[in-house]
């Protein structure tokens, strides 16, 4: 390595650690006002004060700054359960309702999970709705996420549907709709 060449990068290392010792500041001034402001939004915030200061930092090296000395904010623990699981391998149909539009009742079901929270604990309702009309044809509450409900739910819109009469069947793909159930 050239003398010249380990000035540059000696030199170019002091003003990183400037820098980030005064982004760092302006991180915490802006933190006591919001204090759950992400760095994503704190780097649109700080970039027209990054160019009048004649800071060259960009979102990942703010990012980086953050993490170094700990102050990226720590995700918010979830107040409500997760109803779908996208990640799976089960079998996965194409989506036949996209480019359709339906006019009568019974041509097409929706169907979804929510949760419900009972005191300490959650219950999960399987809807099955349709399209057409809005309509609950089947519904399921039960105390798990497994495919049992969905299934409860689908029997009863089956029990009040006409003869004859076959809707499609639309989810959000989650596993309990993907089973093999």
């Amino acid at each position: 390595m050239s003398r010249q060449n380990y000035y540059a990068r000696h030199q170019a290392r002091e003003r990183e650690q400037v820098d980030g010792d005064l982004v760092a500041e302006m991180v915490k001034e802006e933190r006591c006002l919001q204090p759950r402001l992400g760095t994503r939004k704190l780097y649109f915030l700080f970039k027209g004060r990054f160019i009048n200061a004649g800071i060259k930092m960009g979102r990942d090296r703010l990012f980086e700054v953050l993490r170094e000395r700990e102050m990226l904010v720590d995700p918010k623990v979830a107040e409500y359960p997760t109803t779908t699981s996208s990640t799976h391998y089960l079998p996965v149909f194409e989506n036949q309702i996209k480019h359709q539009q339906f006019t009568k009742p019974n041509e097409a079901w929706v169907a979804d999970l929510t949760y419900l929270r009972v005191g300490e604990s959650f219950l999960y309702l399987a809807l099955l709705t349709d399209k057409v009309s809005r309509k609950i044809v089947g519904y399921h509450c039960g105390d798990t996420l497994e495919t049992v409900g969905c299934v409860r739910a689908l029997e009863m819109a089956l029990r009040e549907l006409p003869q004859g009469v076959k809707p499609i069947h639309h989810s959000d793909r989650g596993s309990q709709y993907c089973s093999h159930e």
